[in-house]
C-alpha cells in the first residue's frame, strides 16, 4: 500500500501538472460518478492528507481517492500513449491542454463538495507530512490505548496520518522494540520519539522515488528490515524474522531483528531457525 511519502509525491506531480489549467476531458468511471462532467472547471490545487488525495475543483468541488493497495495516478503528456494497466482499470481521467492524470485501479472515488471534506478525512490524526502535523496530539492518541501492540498502532491513520506497513517495520527497528512491544510498555522517552521519528523518516523520503531508512543507496540495504526475512541484519548479522500481525485483511507482514529489537514476538516466524 503507498505510504504517506508516495502519496505526498503523487500530489506534488498532480498539483505541478493540473493546477490552473482549465479540464478539457472528464470521465469518472465509477457508477457515482458516471454522469458527472467536469469540463471548463479549473484545477484549484490537489492536496495530500495521509494517505487520501484531495483534488479541489472551481466551483467548491473536492475529487477524494485513496490508492489503498495498488491505486495509483498516471500523468501523461498531451498525445502521449498510457501505460499504467488495462483501460478496464481506468477508473478516473482528468485532462488538460497540456497534460493528461489518469486514475487507475482506484478503489475509493468520490466528488465532494469541499466544504464537506471532513467527511472524507476528518477522521484522520495528525498529517505527518501535513500543515496541521501536532506532535503532542499524535503522542497523546497513541498513549490512549496502552495495550495496543505499537505495530498495530502506528498504522491506526486515527493516531497519526501517514505511515503504512514499510515504515511501521522500520520505525520499529530504529525504536528497538519488536512491533509487538504494546504502548505501555515503551519508556516514556521511546514513545515520544514515535511521532518524531515517524515524521523524520517520512520526509526523508518525500521527495524521493526509492525510499530509504539506511541512507544507503546500494540495492538490499536501503532498508534495514521490511522485506529481508532471513537476510542478515545489516547491524548485528541476525537473520531477520517475518511474521503476520494484525488479523484478517488489517494482517500485515512484519519484520524484525530478534537482537535489535527487544520485546514480544509470535512464536511461528519466518527465519527462527536460520
Amino acid at each position: 500500500m503507498p505510504e504517506g511519502d508516495t502519496v505526498y509525491m503523487a500530489a506534488k506531480r498532480l498539483h505541478a501538472a493540473l493546477a490552473g489549467h482549465a479540464i478539457t476531458r472528464s470521465d469518472l468511471r465509477v457508477p457515482k460518478l458516471a454522469t458527472v462532467d467536469l469540463t471548463g472547471r479549473t484545477v484549484l490545487d490537489v492536496t495530500p492528507r495521509g494517505k487520501h488525495l484531495l483534488t479541489r475543483i472551481e466551483g467548491g468541488l473536492t475529487l477524494h481517492s485513496h490508492l489503498r493497495m495498488d491505486g495509483s495516478w498516471r500523468i501523461f503528456a498531451a498525445g502521449e500513449r498510457w501505460n499504467g494497466g488495462p483501460a478496464y482499470q481506468i477508473r478516473a481521467i482528468l485532462g488538460t491542454a497540456e497534460h493528461t492524470a489518469v486514475g487507475y485501479r482506484l478503489p475509493v472515488l468520490e466528488l465532494l463538495r469541499t466544504a464537506d471534506e471532513e467527511k472524507a478525512v476528518g477522521h484522520l490524526g495528525p498529517d505527518l507530512l501535513g500543515p496541521d502535523w501536532d506532535p503532542e496530539l499524535a503522542l497523546a492518541n497513541l498513549l490512549a490505548d496502552p495495550a495496543r501492540a505499537l505495530g498495530e498502532a502506528v498504522l491506526d491513520q486515527r493516531i497519526l496520518a501517514g505511515v503504512g506497513n514499510v515504515f511501521k517495520c522500520e520505525l520499529c527497528f530504529l525504536l528497538g522494540v519488536t512491533p509487538w512491544t504494546t504502548v505501555g510498555e515503551l519508556t516514556e522517552e521511546t514513545a515520544r520519539h514515535v511521532p518524531a521519528l515517524s515524521k523524520k523518516l517520512l520526509e526523508a523520503n518525500r521527495d524521493q522515488p526509492s525510499r530509504t531508512t539506511t541512507g544507503r543507496a546500494r540495492p538490499g540495504h536501503r532498508l534495514y528490515v521490511y522485506g529481508r526475512a532471513r537476510r542478515p541484519c545489516l547491524r548485528c548479522g541476525t537473520p531477520i524474522r517475518l511474521a503476520e500481525q494484525g488479523d484478517g485483511s488489517r494482517s500485515r507482514p512484519t519484520y524484525w531483528c530478534p537482537i535489535c529489537q527487544r520485546g514480544p514476538a509470535p512464536g511461528r516466524t519466518v527465519g527462527a531457525s536460520s
